[in-house]
């Protein structure tokens, strides 16, 4: 159907080779010879069929559920002419085969692709090339589904009412290759959150030591390849046990040489109470007392010296010993000591000094009162 010519240039040449041809199809050949006036008759046709197309591997496999890989396999070509085989991908987004890779060596014949999606789908396909640059008609056609990432952890729940500790609870795991456990924390729900722990078990406590704190926390599955489910949407907040409310002072009064404060009972979780005294002995020096397990409402402080300014502030104690925050501070001070009274205490103490050491030391301790206008 199709006519063309090819002259080739001096006598003594004896071979033409035809490159543009089609597979498996037949062509007719014949030859003429010029001089330079002269044409001869054309020679004898000669028909030649050209070889068909070279075949790709006869078998090939592909090994799927893989993590975010796919491998393929095949049996060597039998051709001794293959240089090489050429490994095209299509996934079903795609229109075209796109060359992935080129494996060299004829009995080399595995192929791993790697970076691939979660649960997606690729074809493969095979061809083979000979040394003579001949490339064979495609494999058969063989799909590949990466494996899945595990399921999501569910039934997350976290405490509220621990003191300084935060318990999460999650249900467990039903994946046959399941592996452990990753926990994240975060301050904020929007934060950057750190894996905290890698478990085994579908528990976990976090020691936070402080009481009213809150942390938010997400749990993810990870499977034996390393696989880790979804868990940036599965996130929960836990909080420590708060303090209790603070005790609210009703009354503070001075009665005679002694202190008395009365207050309410605010928080139900208070079990007892404890009060901070404050007062200065000296020009300099501060005193603390701290006065613990009271159990009732009302406190009576009848260690106390004339003319001299009380603070006291009144904490509530949980079951669990934590301390509420103080109540207002309660300023006091106490009544001056009359001058006849002060003059008896010295003539009483100028006694004293001429007792021995040891035992006029303490009833001076308990008898001198330190006063400003000392005379």
């Amino acid at each position: 159907k199709e006519e063309y010519y090819y002259t080739v240039e001096g006598r003594f040449s004896t071979h033409y080779l035809d490159k543009n041809i089609k597979p498996n199809t037949q062509y007719m050949y014949y030859f003429k010879t010029f001089s330079e006036k002269a044409e001869s008759p054309q020679s004898k046709i000669t028909t030649i069929t050209s070889l068909p197309v070279l075949q790709s591997v006869s078998w090939i496999h592909s090994i799927a559920d893989m993590p975010r890989s796919a491998k393929i396999i095949w049996r060597p070509h039998t051709n001794q002419k293959v240089k090489s085989y050429i490994v095209e991908r299509k996934t079903l987004e795609d229109d075209k085969w796109e060359e992935l890779s080129v494996i060299e060596g004829r009995l080399n014949a595995e192929f791993i692709d790697l970076e691939l999606k979660d649960k997606h789908v690729y074809k493969y396909r095979i061809r083979v090339l000979t040394y003579d640059n001949i490339v064979s008609t495609p494999s058969e056609i063989v799909k590949v589904v990466t494996k899945a990432l595990p399921n999501s952890v569910t039934g997350i729940m976290a405490t509220k009412d621990l003191p300084k500790v935060i318990k999460l609870d999650w249900d467990k795991s039903k994946d046959k290759d399941f592996s452990r456990y990753f926990v994240y924390k975060s301050e904020d729900l929007d934060g950057s959150y750190e894996l905290i722990a890698k478990l085994y078990n579908n528990t976990f406590k976090d020691e936070v030591g402080e009481d009213g704190k809150y942390f938010f926390y997400r749990v993810s599955s990870v499977d034996e390849d390393g696989l880790e489910s979804k868990h940036k949407k599965l996130t929960i907040q836990g909080v420590t046990l708060s303090k209790p409310n603070a005790p609210a002072i009703l009354e503070a009064i001075l009665i005679g040489n002694k202190i008395e404060l009365t207050w309410s009972r605010v928080d139900s979780r208070v079990k007892s109470y404890t009060i901070i005294k404050k007062y200065k002995k000296g020009w300099f020096d501060t005193i603390t007392e701290e006065i613990e397990a009271i159990s009732t409402t009302k406190f009576t402080d009848s260690n106390i010296v004339p003319n001299a300014t009380y603070f006291y502030q009144v904490y509530g104690v949980d079951e669990h010993s934590i301390k509420s925050d103080p109540s207002i501070e309660i300023r006091l001070k106490s009544k001056e000591v009359p001058v006849d009274e002060l003059q008896s205490a010295v003539q009483n103490s100028e006694e004293l000094i001429s007792t021995p050491v040891e035992s006029s030391k303490v009833q001076i301790q308990e008898t001198i009162i330190p006063t400003q206008d000392f005379n």
